[in-house]
């Protein structure tokens, strides 16, 4: 079985999103380069950024998020994002009206069973689990393998938490990953168990 990352980029005061969902520019590092990261053309990074980042997203087989993400993104339009072949959307609700059945989205309620349908999915390739309540949820469980995030100069002051609603300590083994990009610090610490 793959492991378990929780990800996402993050302001230097720990938040995903503002007050309002709104990741202001916590993504602008994927535009503050000129190599190109995937085939689309819009995402450009440094090299720096290019030889960290794309050997980690060829490695993630399933995606899980929670249904909050999935209705603010409109389900990315039926295809996972970033090139994975599933995603697991941890929902107490059913897929919605009209959805079509035969795109590779699984709604999965508890975050129990959605790390369990997302590795048996993924096989031996890598489960990413988006961070904020779904991803402190899985941490809380003890079901997360290591944590990466992309910190990004920003203070936010409040809004969503990188963690969620975690209410207590977890220990991280010292980062195994720092690697400074353009307006981005990538981290990566291990979990301890």
């Amino acid at each position: 079985m793959g492991k378990v990352v929780m990800y996402s980029s993050v302001s230097v005061d720990g938040f995903i999103a503002d007050d309002d969902d709104q990741p202001g520019p916590l993504f602008d590092w994927l535009s503050s380069g000129d190599v190109p990261l995937d085939d689309s053309g819009v995402l450009k990074v440094s090299q720096t950024s290019f030889d960290y980042t794309r050997p980690y997203w060829d490695q993630i087989g399933v995606t899980v998020a929670g249904r909050h993400v999935f209705d603010m993104t409109d389900g990315w339009d039926g295809k996972p994002p970033g090139g994975v072949a599933h995603v697991v959307v941890v929902s107490h609700r059913p897929a919605p009206e009209g959805w079509d059945p035969r795109a590779p989205f699984h709604f999965v309620d508890g975050v129990e069973a959605a790390v369990a349908k997302a590795q048996e999915l993924a096989g031996d390739r890598m489960v990413e689990v988006a961070a904020g309540d779904v991803g402190g949820q899985a941490l809380a469980a003890g079901l997360v393998d290591e944590v990466r995030m992309d910190v990004v100069p920003v203070v936010f002051g409040s809004g969503k938490r990188f963690f969620g609603s975690v209410h207590a300590q977890h220990l991280l083994d010292d980062p195994d990953a720092v690697i400074q990009g353009n307006r981005v610090l990538h981290l990566r610490f291990r979990v301890r168990r």
